[in-house]
C-alpha cells in the first residue's frame, strides 16, 4: 500500500519511491516529491515539494515521485568507469540530500560514455525514446520507451546508451 492514502493507484512502490502517473490534482504527500511535467506548457520540467504540500500540476498531465525514507549508500565504482551523472550534454535540475535530479536528451549518433550507476534512479522518459545499450562485454539490448514511460532502475549497473532512432529525452532522479 502506497504511503499517500488516496484513491490513485502507484505505478511503482518500493522501498525507496512511490510513482503516481496523474492528471488529476493530488492531495497533500506524506514525503517530499519530485513532479515531472509530461504536457502543458511546462512539459519536461520538474519541481521539487516537501511534506505536507499538494503537488502543483498546473493542470498538466505529471509524474509524482514520492521519496520514501529509506536512504542507501552509492555503490562504489569498481568497474573503473566513471558514474553515470554527470554526463555531457546532461543539465542538473536540482540536488537535494535525497536526490538529484537531471533532464537529458540524447544525440543521434552520439553514444553516452561508459558508465557505472552507482545510485538507484527513477527514469521518466519525455518522448518516444529506442536506446540501444551496450555492456562492457559488447552485449547491445535494445530498449523502447513510450512517453509518460516510467521506469526503476537499480544501481550497479555498466554499459554505454545510443539513441536507435529518431528522438529521446528524459527527466532522471537520482536516489540518494
Amino acid at each position: 500500500m502506497a504511503a499517500t492514502a488516496f484513491a490513485a493507484q502507484p505505478i511503482i512502490d518500493n522501498e525507496r519511491v512511490t510513482v503516481f502517473d496523474e492528471k488529476a490534482p493530488m492531495p497533500k504527500m506524506m514525503h517530499d516529491f519530485v513532479t515531472i511535467y509530461l504536457d502543458g506548457p511546462r512539459k519536461g520540467e520538474a519541481t521539487l515539494g516537501k511534506s505536507g504540500m499538494m503537488p502543483n500540476m498546473d493542470g498538466a498531465h505529471c509524474i509524482i515521485v514520492e521519496l520514501k525514507e529509506h536512504p542507501v549508500e552509492a555503490l562504489p565504482t569498481k568497474s573503473g568507469f566513471p558514474n553515470a551523472f554527470p554526463r555531457p550534454h546532461v543539465k542538473k535540475l536540482y540536488e537535494t540530500n535525497k536526490i538529484l535530479v537531471w533532464s537529458y536528451r540524447w544525440n543521434p549518433g552520439e553514444p553516452t560514455p561508459m558508465h557505472f550507476h552507482d545510485k538507484d534512479v527513477v527514469v521518466t522518459y519525455l518522448e518516444p525514446t529506442a536506446l540501444k545499450s551496450t555492456a562492457p562485454d559488447g552485449k547491445v539490448t535494445l530498449n523502447e520507451y513510450k512517453a509518460g514511460e516510467v521506469r526503476f532502475n537499480k544501481s550497479n549497473r555498466t554499459h554505454t546508451e545510443t539513441l536507435a532512432h529518431d528522438t529521446g529525452s528524459a527527466v532522471m532522479v537520482e536516489l540518494k
